[in-house]
């Protein structure tokens, strides 16, 4: 069928619809100079990327074999043509996985998200149908699958009332079988063509829908915004990675309600169609809405009464919520994470009113501040139970890869239903939540970061996760950012496993090079200061027979795969587990605990309150503590936000019997400890070389 993959440069000229006759001739040449094989190409990009162009039967049936999503936007074509409706095509899908017995799973996200609305099969559905088609092969009779599905879609969750009504394959039989009501609206659709759902009976629509007798378009004009809520009814399964789907992920996470649609398709230099349709589909599935649309309610046919009264509650909830959060949680206590000279709490309030993030202060179109996390802060929010409404927005935060500033109102007061104490395992998931709330409020609140000093929340925030902006190219990662945010703040640790977003323009208060997650960085590190935990980095493929006699003392050993994070592992099997790694990947072993040993983790360039005269260091971080005859280092990853440079000028220890070496060096906001974060909060109120980069960049 269609080729698994093409040269870019091809498919850069398949894109750009270049005939044969203005193909450059290196192109020509890769394609053994024949315009047949020219004409294969364009075929199969075409197939494969679900792109306008003859041959539609083989598109849907390539479409049907990847699991991928409906093409809505060739519905003039599939159901006006072929009379092959998102229902039909979906129960196709469906009835193919059931019969194969695949599990639920195989469906790509989008995909079963789609089905859940049309079908309204979703994972414990499904699972009961397989269940039944089963038993029903064992002890009777085989009952086809087909049967078992659903013989009609669901009734729509989400049918606007702009939404425009297309005619579809319609014959004599499919006119008898319609009501008077269905007959005279079929009528007036062919005749005045396209209408907008507003202007029909809702239940007439509903009907002719159920029946696959007209198609609804979704359309979207370049000048129109977009909201993007906390997902619902999201089904995370798998990523499919086709061209379409990894579309929707990169507008997911570019997508804000102050761009419009042109704005957006220039800043990431993508086809504006392609964009109007990933939105499309965005919308249809619930996922999003248009902002701002107005209806002419002289032409609103009166069954769309309920329905406008409750998308009218959907577009003022986010406000409400907004003033609500606001006067059950005021910016004081954000203000008591910051240094204690702050401006006094009585002028939070400007003429009487609290002002919010989404009134004043942004406009629409002021520039915010971005805090970039990674997946394991999601996983934090999914795997602790900490509270039933922080999924939704765990989901939103991992999938969209954006949790914006209208969204934090909600989020904020989910975090607020975090207990401080757990049992166990289950601590470490509630501090997180806990400290990531404290620094969200930081970064919202603090007037230090605002426009005006005696305006409060100061800018509005937005939390993005670096895999998903990492998905863009690197030229448009840094467009988005530069339109969108005035200061980039990053959460520490980041993982090793991902890239860091680095930035110099907005300024960056993390990683300055993505080397900063590196191993070579930690060795860097032990060089520049001569200190460090006995290390030893291993290439790949080398083999060890015995264990390096610089561990033979210790008792566990920190190992870390090349690109990956660390691991702690028992020396009594180290050596089967360092062959293992070492096949695929170069490896750094070091040192790591026991019981003798502790961490402390401090910020840089401030006193460490938690060290007493014994244990202090000036300046340098304290990461290990090397008593003398003990032998082996901490247990943990010691987290600091310092700059090597002032590390080197490090000075002595006040006392010979303790002697503190560098672990690791971790750049950002830190999540994992409470108090250091803090800290963090109160540095960044006092100084002065920060209030000067803020006022440089624009933010003050």
């Amino acid at each position: 069928m269609a080729r698994s993959t093409l040269n870019a440069d091809v498919e850069f000229h398949i894109l750009h619809n270049y005939p044969w006759a203005k193909l450059p001739s290196n192109i020509k040449q890769s394609l053994f100079n024949s315009q047949k094989e020219w004409e294969k190409c364009v075929f199969d990009y075409s197939v494969r990327n679900q792109l306008r162009y003859r041959g539609n039967i083989d598109l849907l049936q390539y479409s049907k074999q990847h699991l991928m999503l409906f093409p809505y936007h060739l519905s003039d074509v599939i159901v006006k043509g072929l009379r092959i409706t998102p229902f039909s095509y979906y129960r196709n899908i469906m009835e193919n996985n059931m019969s194969n017995e695949r599990s639920y799973d195989s469906l790509p996200n989008f995909t079963a998200a789609d089905c859940l609305r049309l079908l309204a099969v979703g994972r414990n559905q499904y699972i009961e149908l397989m269940n039944t088609c089963r038993s029903s092969k064992k002890f009777f009779r085989k009952k086809p699958i087909r049967d078992l599905l659903p013989s009609k879609p669901a009734a729509l969750k989400v049918l606007e009332p702009w939404w425009m009504v297309q005619i579809g394959y319609v014959t004599e039989d499919d006119i008898r079988m319609c009501s008077n009501a269905e007959h005279q609206a079929i009528d007036k659709v062919i005749d005045k063509g396209p209408l907008q759902a507003s202007v029909m009976d809702l239940k007439v629509v509903q009907g002719l829908y159920n029946k696959g007798l007209i198609y609804i378009d979704v359309p979207i004009a370049d000048d129109d915004y977009i909201v993007v809520p906390p997902l619902e009814n999201f089904v995370m399964n798998r990523v499919l990675g086709d061209y379409f789907e990894t579309l929707l992920y990169k507008i997911f996470v570019s997508i804000d309600e102050h761009t419009n649609i042109a704005e957006l398709a220039n800043v990431l230099q993508i086809d504006l169609q392609l964009v109007k349709n990933a939105v499309s589909v965005y919308i249809r599935l619930g996922f999003a809405h248009k902002k701002g649309v107005e209806i002419d309610e002289s032409q609103l046919h009166h069954s769309w009464t309920e329905k406008m009264i409750s998308l009218a509650i959907r577009g003022c909830s986010s406000k409400e919520n907004l003033l609500t959060l606001d006067l059950i949680n005021p910016p004081q206590k954000a203000n008591s994470l910051i240094s204690s000279d702050s401006v006094s709490n009585e002028s939070q309030e400007t003429n009487g009113e609290i002002s919010t993030p989404a009134e004043g202060t942004l406009g629409g179109t002021s520039k915010k501040i971005a805090f970039l996390f990674d997946s394991t802060l999601t996983a934090f929010l999914m795997m602790g139970n900490l509270s039933p409404g922080l999924k939704s927005h765990a989901v939103t935060m991992f999938e969209v890869g954006k949790l914006t500033d209208e969204s934090l109102d909600s989020f904020l007061s989910e975090l607020e239903k975090v207990d401080s104490v757990a049992e166990g395992e289950a601590q470490r998931y509630f501090d997180h939540a806990i400290t990531l709330r404290d620094a969200i409020m930081f970064l919202r609140y603090n007037r230090d970061l605002g426009a005006k000093i005696d305006q409060v929340p100061a800018k509005g925030l937005d939390l993005l996760r670096v895999e998903s902006l990492n998905s863009l190219d690197s030229a448009a990662c840094g467009r988005v950012l530069q339109k969108n945010y005035s200061l980039l703040v990053s959460m520490a640790p980041l993982s090793h496993e991902i890239r860091p977003i680095t930035s110099c323009c907005p300024p960056h208060f993390g990683p300055a090079v993505p080397e900063v997650n590196s191993v070579w960085f930690k060795l860097f590190i032990y060089d520049q200061l001569k200190s460090g935990p006995p290390s030893l980095l291993l290439v790949k493929g080398t083999r060890l027979r015995w264990l390096p006699k610089i561990f033979e003392d210790y008792e566990r050993l920190m190992i870390t795969t090349w690109g990956h994070d660390p691991g702690i592992v028992s020396v009594s099997n180290v050596l089967i587990t360092l062959n293992d790694a070492l096949s695929h990947s170069a490896v750094l072993v070091q040192q790591s605990a026991n019981a003798r040993r502790r961490t402390i983790s401090a910020n840089f360039g401030m006193p460490s309150s938690r060290m007493n005269d014994a244990e202090s260091l000036s300046p340098l971080i304290v990461v290990n503590d090397a008593e003398s005859g003990t032998d082996s280092a901490s247990d943990e990853q010691n987290d600091v936000d310092a700059a090597v440079d002032d590390m080197v000028m490090a000075g002595s220890e006040k006392k010979e019997a303790d002697q503190w070496i560098p672990l690791d060096v971790y750049y950002g906001l830190p999540l994992f400890d409470g108090d250091l974060s803090k800290q963090v909060y109160q540095k960044v109120g006092r100084c002065t070389c920060v209030q000067s980069l803020l006022q440089i960049t624009g933010l003050l």
